[in-house]
């Protein structure tokens, strides 16, 4: 059933994102809407299964690795201060506002704060193929936004690990610090020292891929550390690619990968995505899906937009990064899965908030080309590049 599954899958992503391409639109926001339409929701072809899921996080982990062998470092450090401001004001504005829609429609007040920590997650990996079709990757903004996205996951993770140790929950905050700042120097050591060697170790073997299967490797080492430490696994995929970019072999690499992920697990993990979505009961919330929804998306897009205004950026490119940062994908449902699990989440209140996780995944893609699309003289707009 999986292997059917699969190939319907391939075959409906790449119909669905050609039409959405073919419609001015990102392909990844054709493939997020095919995923409602193939899942349990309307035709129920496809099923939300384990495997499918787990096929569904290797496609995102590598993804983010891609979107580091593509990173251009030196703009990466320039660009740090303007991540700074992106991530903490895209933080503060959801945080806040949330907390406050919390306590009026009737939460407790740490239920409320987890809310609003929840409302604060971004997952940029939805954006990261948005401005890969828009060529905007490597651009100053797409530095910023990646940066901004470090940012924002490690300050969430550690004011959630702030706000459960005072909820009740198991949580050593000095350890949950002291983890996430062993991560980060270890792997500085590991992609400064380790990376390369090993890729030189790998290049003469006597087998085939070698050079690829070793940047692999290393891929999933870095995702399983950061996962391992509580910062998401995106993080360390997206910091192996920027050290393996720094290489002789990034060419190599970037090309057989993106042939292996493109080819199967990129797809896959898009569709899931609306594959996952569960409708049943969302009449009994509607006002409360619509609220949060509005909620999540403008607190990220004007929160980002400001940071990066005050950074130095136009308004067009402010918005654009405002915009990229409003999805909240899987990094919130990991967070939601955990506050329903310490009882911090109704189990109402955790299927409302799947929901808005989902809106705000769909209206990304579209909202980013609106701000990222440039106008040629009479107001014509260039293209979308064509999907890797």
């Amino acid at each position: 059933m999986l292997i059917l599954q699969l190939a319907i899958i391939l075959l409906a992503s790449k119909i669905a994102g050609d039409i959405s391409a073919r419609l001015g639109q990102p392909s990844v926001l054709g493939k997020l809407l095919v995923g409602i339409i193939l899942g349990p929701s309307v035709l129920g072809v496809v099923t939300d299964s384990d495997i499918l899921k787990e096929i569904s996080q290797i496609g995102v982990i590598l993804l983010m690795f891609i979107a580091g062998l593509e990173t251009d470092l030196d703009e990466f450090k320039r660009s740090g201060k303007a991540s700074f401001n992106v991530g903490l004001a895209g933080i503060a504005a959801p945080l806040a506002l949330g907390y406050i829609a919390g306590m009026v429609i009737g939460l407790p007040a740490f239920e409320s704060i987890f809310l609003g920590l929840l409302l604060s997650a971004t997952s940029v990996s939805i954006s990261v193929q948005a401005l890969k079709e828009l060529g905007k990757l490597k651009s100053r903004e797409g530095a910023t936004i990646l940066g901004a996205a470090v940012i924002d996951d490690v300050v969430v993770i550690l004011i959630l690990a702030f706000v459960m140790s005072f909820a009740g929950g198991d949580v050593n905050l000095g350890m949950v610090v002291l983890k996430k700042v062993v991560f980060f120097a270890v792997i500085l050591l590991l992609s400064w020292k380790v990376v390369p060697w090993v890729l030189r170790r790998f290049a003469p073997l006597q087998v085939t891929e070698t050079v690829v299967t070793a940047a692999l490797i290393i891929c999933f080492l870095f995702a399983y550390l950061a996962e391992y430490t509580g910062v998401a696994a995106i993080i360390g995929a997206y910091i192996a690619g920027i050290a393996i970019s720094l290489t002789k072999f990034k060419q190599e690499i970037t090309h057989k990968v993106e042939t292996l992920s493109y080819s199967l697990f990129v797809p896959v993990f898009f569709t899931s995505i609306g594959v996952s979505a569960q409708f049943s009961g969302i009449f009994d919330h509607f006002w409360l899906i619509i609220g949060l929804s509005v909620l999540a998306i403008l607190t990220k897009f004007i929160g980002g937009g400001l940071g990066a205004k005050v950074s130095g950026f136009g308004w067009r490119s402010s918005w654009g990064i405002g915009s990229a940062m409003i999805s909240r994908g899987e990094v919130a449902l990991i967070i939601a899965s955990i506050g329903l699990e310490a009882k911090l989440l109704a189990p109402d209140m955790f299927a409302v908030l799947i929901v808005v996780v989902l809106v705000t995944t769909i209206v990304t893609p579209p909202m980013m080309k609106i701000f990222f699309t440039e106008k040629k003289g009479g107001g014509d707009q260039v293209p979308l590049r064509k999907e890797a």
